[in-house]
């Protein structure tokens, strides 16, 4: 059972769930969040209307995240491969995410590569990369 403090975000499950299979045994923490250092560097890789490129800590990222579902709402995520890199710290993960625009009810498929480095068993740092055109094309932005 999820911990109800997590609650709010359960419109990305699907998410947290392939990126939770995708680092097991290399983080620890039953959630998402809890495997996220609190100092923690994301980094988004693409241009998208009203999202950062940069965030500094564990803390803004679930800020950022308490309104995904007002916009979209997942409901699978799925094609996860798991690539380790020269550096042991670093593991690189592709996955796809399946869900629905709420405003429309369009279908929402998109497509992720996510570099992820882990010390001391938990993610210090976060590169993400998307389709930002599948993106803003089912939000209705382009």
């Amino acid at each position: 059972m999820t911990d109800p403090k997590y609650k709010v975000f359960a419109a990305l499950d699907p998410f947290f769930d392939i990126v939770q299979q995708g680092l097991a045994g290399h983080v620890d923490g039953d959630h998402y969040f809890d495997t996220i250092a609190d100092n923690a560097v994301f980094e988004f890789r693409y241009i998208f209307p009203g999202w950062p490129q940069k965030l500094n800590s564990r803390e803004a990222l679930m800020a950022l995240y308490a309104g995904y579902g007002n916009n979209i709402f997942l409901h699978g995520a799925d094609a996860l491969f798991v690539h380790r890199s020269q550096d042991a710290r670093v593991v690189i993960l592709e996955y796809e995410v399946h869900g629905r625009i709420i405003r429309t009810g369009a279908s929402y498929d998109n497509r992720f590569i996510s570099v992820v480095t882990i010390e001391d068993r938990k993610i210090v740092q976060w590169r993400d990369y998307m389709d930002s055109l599948t993106a803003m094309t089912a939000l209705g932005q382009t």
